[in-house]
């Protein structure tokens, strides 16, 4: 069955408002951890993930930083409208973020059938100073508002703007207020290139003694970067998977993240979190891309929603250690040391995985692409799930997580 066919009502489980973790344990290695392999289940804490992990593996975790995507503006007349940063809207992270004194940026607005003319105005608190921040609303697309922000003082960036002016954008599904702890524990200690408005969360359970149990198995870590968009949440409406639109997500890889998987392979190689194995996965079909044409250019290599299911992409064999390297030469061709792109991969039952051996991820939402993802690691995912709801574990965001090793 191509996923195109999948009908989300076989993706789903009763989930209990009150099995949805609201806040995080007080410590993030304390949370529980489900180890399931070759059909059977263990439990654990993540303070000893090591034990469970293979010797000698490969560790991709995203280094993404959750920024404060979320502004809320005092209308003249007293109402609040909340503005919610998607993606800057040139499309490129670093260079927005670093904007003085005006940016354009996608966006979600709260409350705007109310803001019906004129800019909204917040001022802000920085370096001992008050910034006055504004917004206008320049265009509506079926998708997204277009919103320009303009500051004075000018000299400061929008990173430190949005740092100042905006809220850690919690998940729908998290019903309270953000807190202070949210600025610390939405991120994860690894957090680095900000971008995302969500966090990829099973990153969030790690900590320095993690990292350090690591060294005596010989497992090694490398970093990607992928920006988490709102997208993440977007529920599935339609009876098939045909009608939903994937989103898409900024990938930013250095090269020599590339080449230490390419030097891991047939080896084991472990996605921390789906956006993490999102990013692996897709460097393996951008690497066929350039094994088929060497001259393609960075647009050509960019991942849509269905095409790795379809010819001609999937008529490709290549395996993954050949395809990885031919991304590596064309990047070296073109004298590129980060390879940044988008991919809108939907990953799905009957998707064949091409370089991730396993999956460390928290509990997902019924019926959600995530949840489509880890039935295409393992046909017996309502085992586990079921067993999670009956030992206490939390889930979603904040909540408990497993370790799954890839069928086959």
């Amino acid at each position: 069955m191509h996923p195109k066919d999948l009908s989300i009502t076989d993706f789903t489980y009763p989930l209990p408002a009150e099995k949805i973790a609201l806040h995080p344990v007080e410590k993030r290695d304390d949370s529980k951890l489900l180890i399931f392999s070759n059909g059977n289940i263990r439990e654990d804490v993540y303070r000893h993930i090591a034990n469970y992990l293979p010797e000698n593996s490969l560790l991709v975790f995203n280094n993404t930083r959750v920024i404060p995507a979320r502004i809320l503006f005092k209308k003249p007349t007293g109402g609040t409208i909340e503005i919610f940063c998607l993606e800057p809207l040139e499309e490129v992270y670093a260079p927005a973020m670093a904007k003085k004194g005006e940016c354009d940026w996608k966006c979600m607005i709260g409350g705007a059938g109310k803001w019906k003319e004129g800019n909204l105005i917040k001022q802000v608190q920085m370096d001992g100073e008050i910034v006055t921040l504004s917004v206008s609303l320049l265009e509506k697309r079926p998708d997204a508002y277009i919103a320009r922000f303009i500051w004075q003082p000018a000299h400061y960036t929008f990173a430190g703007i949005i740092e100042h002016a905006g809220d850690i954008p919690l998940p729908p599904y998290i019903k309270r207020e953000v807190n202070e702890d949210d600025k610390e524990r939405y991120q994860t200690i690894y957090a680095r290139h900000k971008g995302s408005v969500a966090a990829p969360t099973a990153g969030l359970h790690f900590t320095p003694g993690i990292f350090s149990s690591f060294k005596k198995k010989n497992i090694r870590n490398e970093f990607v970067t992928l920006h988490v968009g709102a997208g993440t949440f977007k529920p599935v409406k339609s009876s098939t998977m045909q009608d939903h639109e994937m989103h898409a997500e900024f990938m930013d890889v250095p090269l020599t993240a590339i080449e230490n998987m390419v030097n891991q392979i047939p080896g084991d190689i472990i996605a921390i979190g789906t956006t993490s194995l999102r990013t692996v996965e897709s460097l393996y079909w951008m690497g066929v891309k350039c094994y088929a044409d060497e001259n393609c250019n960075l647009h050509d290599l960019e991942i849509k929603q269905w095409e790795v299911y379809e010819a001609p992409l999937c008529s490709h064999h290549v395996d993954a250690k050949t395809a990885l390297a031919a991304l590596i030469a064309w990047m070296r061709k073109n004298e590129m040391q980060h390879l940044v792109t988008r991919t809108q991969i939907l990953i799905a039952p009957g998707y064949p995985f091409k370089i991730a051996k396993g999956l460390v991820t928290n509990f997902h939402q019924p019926g959600s692409t995530l949840l489509l993802l880890v039935a295409a690691i393992t046909k017996e995912w309502r085992k586990i799930y079921d067993y999670a709801l009956t030992h206490n574990y939390r889930f979603l965001s904040y909540g408990d997580g497993c370790f799954l090793k890839i069928d086959g």
